[in-house]
């Protein structure tokens, strides 16, 4: 077997990009990858546009048309990057649960109590432990990626799904920050009834006693017990909402000044969440939950560089909420491929 190092002098990174079923066309393994990243097509509890399941694979299938020359990071390819695909039950179970799902999602819209319908208590218990069963095998995968010296990205897939891997990164880092970027604060508990809803993450990732800190960007579709929940939090989490971000814009504050005020409470090692319905619609309009304003990818990239510059960790990430389509899929497989190579600017330490 062909150690990285061979790998990296035989491949010609200026090339075709080859359609070989890994990211960018790359000719890693998992052996050989530094960073591995793993697609979960997962929506089961989506309540808006169906489609992120498709995420994934769309981002995989755009990525050889990227070239591999990162002004951040130009040798950032060399440190491996493999695509795990997804077990089949994963799709699977989505599909089914997706159905009972939809039964739930009718209810609570039409203002029906789920607990006076017995099939509807089977409809969601069905799908509580479907998305028990996706956290548990991603938090055991990202475990062993992490036991063996890897790095770990998520493509989501709704924004449910990173889960697992906060908690295995969780265990294996100790303290660290999450700089979550959404146009949702993603603060409710069992939105609709559904302990891993794409609209909980948050609620759910600060069980964590690991994460010290939730620096929320972009945030413009937020409900008055999220507001609440993040005024009570004596500091833990701190939102940046969309309207005052661009009205300090409009009185003259450069960009980068208010990233450099977004990251600094942030602790030395950070985990980046990435909703693309963070983002200007226009830049992925086949997201889940799509929102007018947002950021433009380039401002992203701003504040990760500046993460990056004041000497913090980045030691793991998702892009989430990616939807089916050419388009979506080469906006979401930029944004990965930037993730990886800022990281690979960054040294790691382990939690003894």
């Amino acid at each position: 077997m062909a150690s990285r190092e061979e790998i990296i002098r035989s491949f010609d990174p200026s090339g075709v990009g080859l359609d070989n079923g890994n990211l960018y066309g790359l000719p890693f393994d998992y052996d050989t990858a530094g960073i591995v990243i793993f697609g979960v097509p997962w929506e089961v509890t989506v309540s808006y546009h169906s489609g992120t399941a498709d995420g994934p694979n769309a981002v995989v299938q755009a990525s050889p048309q990227l070239d591999l020359y990162d002004l951040d990071n130009p040798k950032g390819w060399e440190q491996g990057i493999y695509y795990a695909p997804p077990p089949a039950w994963i799709r699977d179970r989505n599909d089914a649960g997706r159905a009972e799902a939809a039964k739930i999602i009718a209810a609570t819209e039409q203002g029906r109590a789920i607990a006076d319908d017995p099939a509807l208590v089977v409809a969601l218990d069905y799908v509580n432990t479907a998305g028990a069963a996706l956290n548990t095998w991603l938090r055991e995968a990202s475990a062993l990626a992490l036991t063996a010296g890897k790095r770990v990205g998520v493509i989501g897939g709704d924004h449910s799904v990173p889960l697992g891997a906060m908690q295995a990164i969780a265990q294996h880092h100790g303290d660290f920050g999450i700089l979550h970027i959404d146009a949702h604060a993603d603060l409710r508990d069992a939105y609709q009834g559904f302990q891993y809803s794409h609209a909980s993450i948050m609620h759910n990732v600060l069980k964590l006693p690991q994460v010290s800190r939730l620096v929320q960007v972009g945030i413009r579709d937020v409900s008055h017990g999220e507001v609440a929940t993040i005024n009570a939090s004596q500091g833990r989490i701190i939102p940046h909402y969309d309207t005052a971000l661009k009205q300090a814009r409009y009185g003259g504050t450069p960009w980068i000044d208010l990233c450099r005020r977004i990251i600094e409470p942030l602790p030395q090692q950070v985990y980046i969440s990435l909703d693309v319905d963070g983002l200007d619609p226009k830049l992925c309009p086949n997201t889940g939950t799509p929102v007018p304003g947002g950021l433009e990818l380039e401002e992203v990239f701003c504040l990760w560089r500046e993460l990056v510059a004041s000497d913090r960790t980045i030691i793991g990430f998702d892009v989430s909420e990616v939807g089916k389509g050419e388009w979506d899929g080469n906006v979401g497989a930029r944004a990965v491929y930037k993730l990886c190579n800022l990281m690979g600017l960054c040294s790691v330490s382990v939690e003894a």
